[in-house]
């Protein structure tokens, strides 16, 4: 249960009214629990939907949804977003690309990254069909979190310092088993057979940015995981929208 809670503490900005002991260990030991901690931000999703969504307009309750989870998780991965955008655009090798990730400041690129990003996620889920909406709430945000766990899992750092690499070391095999096995529980209750479409293609995104952002640094680092995790739901929600087969 305290490991459940550090994984809910990390990703979202909700406040818990106990303190929770938490050491260096823990931090990988809780991103086994992470598309858990997704589901979770995925149900206040679908609730703020049920709530809304008779009263307004499906634009205007999808862009509410979208702003709820950037409030919801304290825009973390959008941070990473933005960095890598930035850092992508910086001219110059590992070293530079890096310290522009570390700058706090958001250049030109980033927040052109971060509009695109936001409107991709907003208008995919406006394409998600009404009938499957709520199971598209609660699954893209685990799947996306998933990634996380995949991404960080035997991965090298290019930075020894920072929360990356801190939940990296400690994240094994035994964490990505039981995420995987929650990720693929969810998917195959909320759409069936149909659940591995949207699976697989976060699968595959995530071992092809990982690879690129290992090349590119030598490691992976806070923001490339964040900036991975991003594109994840984007393309989560896309799968979900635009194949026939996984509609009921």
């Amino acid at each position: 249960m305290r490991l459940i809670l550090i994984a809910f503490q990390f990703l979202t900005i909700i406040p818990l009214p106990f303190g929770i002991r938490c050491e260096k260990e823990d931090l990988g030991r809780s991103t086994a629990f992470f598309p858990l901690t997704g589901l979770a931000i995925g149900g206040q999703l679908a609730g703020a939907n049920w709530l809304i969504s008779p009263w307004l307009a499906r634009p205007l309750c999808d862009a509410l949804l979208i702003t709820l989870l950037a409030l919801i998780t304290g825009a973390l991965h959008l941070d990473g977003l933005a960095d890598v955008c930035d850092g992508l655009a910086a001219r110059g090798g590992r070293e530079r690309f890096l310290a522009v990730m570390k700058d706090s400041q958001v250049g030109a690129v980033g927040a052109v990254g971060l509009v695109l990003a936001l409107l991709l996620k907003w208008q995919a889920l406006a394409a998600v069909p009404p009938e499957i909406k709520w199971q598209a709430l609660l699954f893209f945000p685990a799947l996306a979190r998933f990634g996380q766990v995949l991404t960080m899992t035997g991965a090298r750092h290019a930075r020894q310092d920072g929360l990356g690499a801190a939940f990296a070391l400690g994240t094994g095999s035994t964490a990505l088993f039981f995420a995987f096995a929650t990720a693929a529980a969810a998917g195959f209750y909320l759409f069936g057979f149909k659940g591995i479409l949207p699976l697989a293609a976060v699968c595959l995104l995530t071992c092809a940015g990982r690879l690129f952002f290992q090349r590119k640094l030598g490691g992976l680092t806070g923001d490339t995981i964040g900036c991975i995790s991003e594109l994840n739901e984007i393309l989560a929600l896309v799968v979900i929208s635009a194949v026939p087969l996984i509609r009921q």
